[in-house]
């Protein structure tokens, strides 16, 4: 495979590098979210790169997208990363949702206001009772003419705080097992009977809250799909929120990694043999993600088992990282500077959300292994 860039893609990489140089002081500090005012920076940060036209790159152009490879996403999440800007939306696992599965009217109405960033959105799927066991989920949303009336909880929703719209999954066939049985749907957060409540971290991120819908009523034109679609649905998403090239991974770890060899290779760190070796074993471990994510992106299968193969990996590696740069660093990783050991705390999060790791394998061990269930 053939890892460099072909000329359209060269002139757009140049062209985000040439905007960054000229705008990304501005913002660089839109990074959190532990107050009112760091979130309007980051979502100032993030109606920024719409206006610029980095955001939606491979979705529609008739929804206010780009009608770009998958590619091109990849390569923005990298540059930001290598540049030290601050991350771009979350949103592209819900706009592929709604672009790919919703009718024209649901995406005429969402779509420009999503990819413009001009409406805030947040993805309701994990409850108290149903994290990584998805398909166990309680919230209903039980069909009334025409209309839906959710009742139920959502738990650890990003960005529910200050979001427009949820893209909802609930229960809607209640006679049908599990996963047949759940449906998709764009729900109002200023609907009456919905109720946030913050969740704060030991971090100070403010990022997460768990929603209550009392009595909720839904169009049932804002269904997302067919009824009974709602896992399908959830699955597509997921192959684009766990991939690596979504994330961005390999360029932010890669500034990890040059930071931790310049420390070491200036005396600023001092490492033995062992410590060293590892240092070496952490850089293949990178550039071998960044070759799998080129593959991932040329063979993308949506609602596929190559999400769960990307999150293991990225995992995987993104944890042995912050784990040698805090062997490094030794009591200074805990006492000194909290940006390196916040990041090494958030790693750890890597093997629970999104999906944990018993997930994952269990998904690679029956769809690609062929194994049998149990």
């Amino acid at each position: 495979m053939d890892y460099s860039d072909d000329p359209e893609v060269a002139e757009f990489r140049a062209g985000l590098r040439a905007w960054l140089r000229d705008h990304l002081d501005e913002h660089r500090d839109a990074t959190g979210y532990e107050s009112a005012e760091s979130v309007e920076r980051t979502l100032r940060w993030h109606r920024a790169l719409a206006a610029a036209g980095y955001v939606g790159l491979s979705l529609p152009a008739a929804y206010g997208g780009h009608g770009l490879p998958d590619l091109y996403e990849a390569v923005l999440n990298d540059e930001l990363a290598t540049a030290g800007a601050p991350p771009p939306p979350p949103i592209g696992h819900i706009a592929h949702a709604v672009a790919d599965f919703a009718g024209e009217d649901l995406k005429t109405r969402v779509l420009p206001g999503l990819l413009g960033c001009t409406e805030v959105w947040c993805q309701g799927f994990s409850e108290p009772g149903a994290g990584s066991d998805l398909a166990s989920l309680t919230t209903t949303a039980a069909p009334d003419g025409d209309r839906f009336v959710v009742d139920g909880q959502k738990i650890w929703t990003s960005g529910a705080m200050w979001s427009r719209w949820c893209l909802l999954l609930a229960r809607t066939e209640r006679d049908e097992p599990r996963h047949r049985g759940l449906s998709m749907l764009v729900v109002d957060m200023e609907s009456p009977g919905v109720d946030r409540r913050e969740i704060v971290l030991a971090s100070g991120s403010r990022e997460f809250a768990e929603v209550f819908f009392d009595g909720v009523e839904v169009p049932a034109a804002n269904l997302v799909g067919e009824r009974g679609q709602g896992w399908r649905i959830a699955m597509h998403m997921l192959s684009y929120e766990r991939g690596p090239a979504d994330m961005g991974w390999v360029g932010r770890l890669g500034r990890v990694l040059a930071a931790a060899r310049d420390d070491v290779r200036s005396g600023r760190l001092p490492a033995d043999e062992p410590l060293r070796r590892r240092l070496a074993a952490a850089s293949v471990d990178l550039r071998v993600l960044q070759w799998h994510v080129a593959r991932s992106l040329a063979d993308r299968d949506p609602g596929g088992s190559a999400g769960s193969v990307d999150k293991l990996l990225t995992t995987r590696i993104e944890q042995n990282l912050h784990h040698v740069v805090g062997d490094l660093a030794g009591t200074s990783f805990v006492l000194g500077d909290p940006a390196p050991y916040g990041d090494y705390l958030w790693s750890r999060a890597q093997s629970i959300y999104g999906g944990t790791q018993q997930i994952q394998r269990q998904i690679v061990a029956q769809r690609v292994l062929g194994l049998p269930r149990g």
